[in-house]
């Protein structure tokens, strides 16, 4: 079980590193990853001018299963976690926004912007 937990490890920080680089080839500067608080995690905090982005990274190990990774009770603990971090992070009066990266082999990495407004 054990080695089971560390392949999915491994495998989340190669996804994460992966939407590390997908965010900085579209102009997204990395503040932070891999955020924990009281709450939950946040693997990205991205911004651009004007904007940080929280963002969760999902890998899965095949496209079909991209659509069932993410839901509302993931998001809320995203969120929930966001709002802790936003005032360290985003102290110039930024907007904020939750976004998801879906990442599985042989599929185009989804980048799902606002997924969660609340």
């Amino acid at each position: 079980m054990r080695s089971d937990r560390q392949a999915a490890e491994a495998r989340g920080r190669e996804g994460e590193t992966l939407a590390a680089a997908h965010l900085r080839a579209k102009g997204w500067t990395i503040l932070a990853e891999r955020v924990r608080t009281k709450v939950g995690e946040v693997d990205l905090v991205a911004q651009r001018p004007g904007l940080i982005a929280f963002v969760e990274v999902k890998v899965r190990a095949n496209a079909a299963e991209l659509d069932f990774a993410i839901d509302e009770r993931r998001l809320a603990r995203v969120a929930a976690a966001a709002n802790l971090l936003a005032a360290t992070y985003a102290s110039g009066g930024e907007d904020i926004r939750i976004d998801v990266i879906l990442i599985a082999p042989g599929a185009p990495l989804r980048h799902i912007e606002h997924a969660w407004i609340g």
